[in-house]
């Protein structure tokens, strides 16, 4: 299988989309016990930025971010389809994710907000591989990716980016849990 291609679920054609004849009755578990279960799990926070028609910096908090492939270095990010940086994510080839620290809360707040200009007074600097933006403050580690692959799915869309360079800094980690962000020990 090579990147792009998709592959059924056991027992589903391929091509059938996987919200096909689903409702919210129809549901085995209900969105409260969804959230419930996923929130129980913590998970690494994280901001995705881009470039907007490559000059206004855009970016939203993220907490489903996770690696897919080693051989090619993929990652993916799911983005709710409301989100206001979805559209600029769509249209660029690029973007980056920057891993939270843990005293990353506040940028994690100001990028879950609906500010217009998120990145007002904050430090951030270009990729040297891509142009995407870069968080200078409050990161552990950061990934600059390129968009190879963008999948609707359910009330999301799946972004998938081939991992063009990135940084680890010897910092702990924000997480999320239970609807809080957290440090670790």
């Amino acid at each position: 299988m090579t990147v792009g291609q998709a592959c059924a679920p056991v027992g589903v054609p391929a091509g059938t989309p996987l919200d096909e004849g689903w409702s919210e009755a129809s549901a085995g578990v209900d969105a409260g016990r969804f959230k419930a279960l996923f929130g129980a799990l913590p998970t690494a926070v994280a901001v995705v930025t881009v470039l907007e028609r490559g000059a206004v910096p855009r970016g939203l908090t993220c907490n489903a971010v996770t690696a897919v492939s080693l051989r090619p270095p993929l990652l993916l990010v799911c983005v709710d389809r409301r989100a206001r940086s979805l559209p600029a994510l769509r249209r660029s080839s690029t973007f980056a994710v920057n891993f939270l620290a843990e005293d990353g809360d506040e940028l994690a707040a100001r990028f879950a907000g609906k500010d217009e200009d998120k990145f007002a007074g904050l430090r951030w600097a270009p990729s040297p591989a891509n142009g995407a933006p870069l968080l200078t403050d409050g990161v552990l580690a950061h990934a600059a990716c390129r968009l190879t692959e963008a999948i609707e799915a359910g009330d999301h869309w799946i972004l998938l980016g081939l991992v063009e360079s990135g940084e680890v800094y010897d910092r702990p980690p924000l997480v999320y849990r239970n609807g809080e962000y957290r440090r670790l020990l």
